[in-house]
């Protein structure tokens, strides 16, 4: 959590420098949209579909220490990862005008400049997929073998390149420099997780091993996984063609919101996730269920402590929040105004989101990647419906459309983590309903008094103080009642994060 808290300030700091030096500008919508298609192909490939695939085969076969055939499975992902990237990224490299044009980004054809320029940044950061492809597999295996720290840093490295691009080489090169920084940031993404994977001594093979049991159960472990992921990134196409056809600035709006939610969510439950993961596989593959449910049930009550108030803190602060960290250069009170109306309603949606998180990757470690993604595919037509009926709505009232995509995709969320609840309780008969329950109360009523002080401090300070003390001091006020308050409340997770601090500090 620690390593995910260090690559979310990295990637703070890489958000202000391109906001200040592109704020919600064409060139700036032209790259959030040509960065799109690369991140669709990784995903698709290499992203969560192959982890969810890889991780419980390989660490089944780890379970029993199975060296030779699990560093044959390896390999042999490795390898196929290649090959598909590399055709894939071909074949869009050389349809990319039609695929702008027809599919990403419609709105831009009012603007041939800026329709030309996206083509031209897609083309340049499509070998970005392969390299994230072979750093995703890598960090599967280093996960598997209870390596966490590197694979979480890795995505600090990422940023470090997009750092490098905006202030290094876009003063000479303009965005360009950004679409180069992408290639550099997704090279120090694999360096760097490089020297864990050879301490492993695992053996690299060139096989494609396409008769291996192993393979074909990744395979089809991955297969309806596969058709999730790609419900999910339609959607962010579907969001990035609508937003390209409303008021300038709606696609980059969309897009920091969207990052700036995942931030706590990356920081509380995909590092949870992460962790348990392998745990979670790791009992499964022992027939240990009863200590999988307990495992399942600590990971979730720990989530929804920390969820709550993120969600309600990032809602009540978002203004003030969106100023403190983007409002200088390029970036004014309009580019402010689009990225806060968008982070209201995709916050909203945080806890569901970090739900899905934990759930998903339960139902992984117990070789069923069908009914999430039966459950999420659901979810996501559902958020593509909402997409248009929310948009017209807000549309029609008077407010800023782009808000509505962000309702649509909480509003799913939402839906698709209450039926993952609800069908993993069934499987697991039982799911410490009990225990969830009472922490998400206490969080409850924690939240409300730190969302009532929070309240109280902004009447009394905003218009009067500066954005930056309004952002700080309201989180800092909120944090420590929040805080006050679980401890008074005998919140049994804070009691063991100070015994083991004051463990380690002994020592």
């Amino acid at each position: 959590m620690a390593a995910f808290v260090i690559s979310n300030l990295v990637g703070l700091v890489r958000q202000i420098f391109i906001a200040r030096a592109f704020g919600t500008s064409a060139e700036m919508e032209a790259f959030n949209a040509a960065n799109r298609v690369a991140e669709t192909l990784f995903n698709l490939v290499a992203g969560g579909a192959l982890s969810s695939a890889f991780i419980p085969t390989f660490t089944s076969l780890l379970s029993h220490n199975d060296h030779k055939r699990s560093w044959g499975l390896a390999s042999a992902v490795a390898n196929w990862i290649l090959i598909i990237l590399i055709g894939l990224c071909l074949a869009a490299f050389v349809f990319a005008p039609w695929i702008v044009r027809y599919v990403l980004a419609p709105g831009f054809v009012a603007e041939p400049q800026k329709e030309a320029l996206t083509i031209a940044l897609m083309r340049w950061m499509l070998p970005s997929a392969v390299i994230f492809g072979l750093s995703g597999l890598v960090m599967g295996i280093l996960n598997s073998n209870q390596v966490f720290l590197y694979p979480a840093l890795a995505p600090a490295m990422y940023q470090t390149g997009l750092i490098l691009g905006v202030t290094v080489l876009s003063p000479r090169f303009g965005i360009y420099g950004l679409a180069y920084g992408v290639l550099i940031g997704a090279s120090l993404h694999l360096l760097l997780q490089l020297p864990s994977l050879m301490r492993l001594r695992g053996e690299y093979s060139f096989t494609l091993d396409i008769h291996s049991p192993d393979l074909r159960e990744v395979a089809q472990l991955m297969a309806p996984r596969l058709l999730g992921v790609a419900v999910v990134q339609l959607n962010f196409w579907i969001n990035t063609r609508l937003a390209s056809q409303f008021v300038e600035g709606s696609v980059t709006g969309v897009v920091l919101a969207f990052s700036l939610m995942l931030m706590p969510q990356a920081a509380i439950a995909q590092s949870i996730a992460i962790a348990a993961m392998p745990t979670f596989s790791a009992q499964v593959a022992l027939g240990k269920l009863e200590e999988m449910r307990a495992s399942l049930a600590a990971s979730l009550r720990g989530v929804l402590l920390l969820s709550i108030p993120a969600s309600i803190g990032l809602m009540l602060l978002r203004t003030p929040l969106v100023a403190l960290l983007y409002q200088r250069g390029q970036f004014d009170e309009r580019s402010t105004e689009l990225v806060s109306w968008a982070l209201l309603w995709y916050a909203s949606g945080l806890v569901g989101h970090a739900i899905v998180e934990i759930l998903s990757r339960a139902f992984y470690s117990l070789h069923d990647t069908r009914t999430p993604v039966a459950v999420g595919v659901g979810a996501m037509t559902l958020n593509l419906v909402f997409s248009y009926a929310f948009s017209a709505m807000f549309l029609e009232i008077g407010w800023l459309p782009h808000g509505g995509l962000a309702l649509a995709n909480s509003a799913a969320t939402a839906l698709e983590a209450s039926l993952l609840w609800w069908i993993m309780r069934r499987r697991l008969q039982g799911l410490a309903g009990g225990h969830i329950l009472s922490g998400a109360l206490q969080a409850g009523l924690a939240s409300l008094a730190m969302a009532a002080s929070v309240w109280t401090w902004m009447l009394l300070s905003v218009g009067r103080l500066p954005s930056w003390e309004v952002a700080l001091i309201g989180i800092a006020l909120g944090s420590c009642v929040y805080g006050a308050l679980i401890l008074l409340l005998g919140v049994n997770e804070v009691r063991l994060v100070l015994k083991t601090l004051r463990r380690r500090l002994a020592r």
